[in-house]
């Protein structure tokens, strides 16, 4: 039986580093590959998207920018910042780029509403939202059918970098993080590890709908 694996990368990790792996095991994995999801950390980092333009770094001062392969514009990473990399062969599953993407973003809605934080999508503008602000956002790469990269979901992290930056391509948006929307929240490692598996387990189920032999432990 062939399941997906879970990586709990929690430490702190270098974005060219973990591009660099995910390509490599993109371009490695064969039909029968179990899909993966690794969560994790970056140190502080400006990635730029494939049509990203130069105009919405506004001050990058010390951080790197760092030009990728998703879509979509410039986003900020940094500790405290849980990222979900989603390595899945959508083909294989039978799911398009777009289904993945919403389901994505209503693990994370799905998430916060289970706490009564009330969130939502706005159009044309992938990630979710809280009262306007951004607390999620949602970049991917999709090579003959198998995606990687995934979101990005601020937990408890200096949001000043975001400042620096046209978030998304979006000049003076908003952005927020769970630990101001959640009033029980609590900081720490097992709490950022215990969020990222929650949120593996329904994307995990929606592979499982239409390939009910893909499933993790």
């Amino acid at each position: 039986m062939s399941r997906a694996c879970i990586n709990l990368l929690g430490e702190t990790r270098e974005y060219t580093d973990i591009l660099a792996q995910m390509q490599a095991f993109t371009t490695a994995r064969q039909a029968t590959t179990p899909d993966e999801f690794w969560l994790l950390s970056h140190s502080p980092v400006f990635t730029q998207g494939l049509n990203g333009l130069p105009a919405h770094v506004l001050d990058a001062g010390d951080i790197p920018v760092v030009h990728t392969d998703r879509g979509g514009q410039v986003t900020y990473h940094g500790p405290g910042q849980l990222v979900l990399y989603t390595l899945v062969d959508l083909k294989r599953a039978g799911l398009g780029v777009r289904e993945w993407v919403a389901a994505l973003e209503q693990t994370v809605m799905d998430f916060m509403a289970a706490r009564g934080v009330a969130a939502e999508r706005k159009a044309g503008a992938p990630g979710v939202y809280v009262g306007g602000a951004k607390i999620a956002a949602l970049g991917l790469k999709v090579r003959q059918g198998r995606c990687y990269h995934g979101l990005s979901f601020n937990i408890d992290m200096d949001l000043s970098p975001f400042a620096r930056i046209n978030p998304c391509g979006m000049a003076r948006l908003p952005v927020t993080q769970w630990r101001d929307c959640y009033p029980a929240f609590e900081a720490g490692q097992a709490t950022f590890s215990a969020i990222g598996q929650e949120l593996i387990h329904p994307l995990t189920q929606q592979l499982s709908r239409v390939k009910p032999h893909w499933n993790t432990p």
